[in-house]
């Protein structure tokens, strides 16, 4: 269990992973999902959920599952908005969570140290973002004050990028290019 912030509410872990990887030739999920978790788990994240798509079958045989919300999006090819959507919408259920670190499956650099920075400064109405070497990036974490606005505008494939980039003068970016890397995986 994650250290609870200053109010006893705690951080929860949401990884992303349920598009069909168009451009990678195939869902990515099963190739990179386990490294995800771990680095939520890794970073303190606690309870860990994971929206699953195309791909949640060989997820579901391949990948050691025990301990993870999995939720299956069966809209998953509206774009990432939609599995935010029903992630954050799981999370709202839990009133123990105080914000979510979001995570995109096909980020293999990021680390359980870049999780754990970001997790530590986290409360209800944080908006906080990794950057690489000055430059914005993923995961990024929500407060909970936030998500009903993310959810009711969260379309597509931008998730909240719009979201945060409205409200761009309250995100802390949080340097983690000491610890982990900032690229995705999107060909083989």
């Amino acid at each position: 269990m994650n250290p609870p912030d200053a109010a006893g509410h705690g951080v929860a872990g949401l990884v992303l992973a349920a598009g069909a990887g168009r451009r990678y030739g195939g869902p990515k999920a099963p190739v990179f999902l386990g490294q995800a978790l771990d680095a939520l788990r890794g970073g303190g994240c606690d309870p860990v959920v994971a929206v699953l798509g195309a791909g949640a079958h060989q997820v579901r045989a391949s990948i050691d599952l025990a301990g993870v919300d999995v939720v299956e999006n069966p809209d998953w090819a509206e774009g990432m908005g939609s599995s935010l959507r029903l992630g954050l919408t799981t999370v709202t259920r839990l009133p123990q969570v105080s914000a979510v670190v979001v995570h995109l499956v096909d980020m293999p650099g990021v680390t359980a140290a870049a999780v754990a920075r970001l997790r530590a400064p986290a409360h209800p109405g944080c908006l906080i973002r990794a950057s690489y070497d000055g430059e914005p990036g993923h995961p990024v974490v929500l407060g909970r004050d936030h998500w009903p606005e993310i959810v009711a505008t969260a379309r597509g494939d931008q998730g909240a990028r719009a979201y945060l980039r409205r409200h761009a003068a309250g995100v802390t970016a949080i340097e983690c290019g000491d610890v982990a890397s900032g690229y995705d995986i999107d060909i083989p």
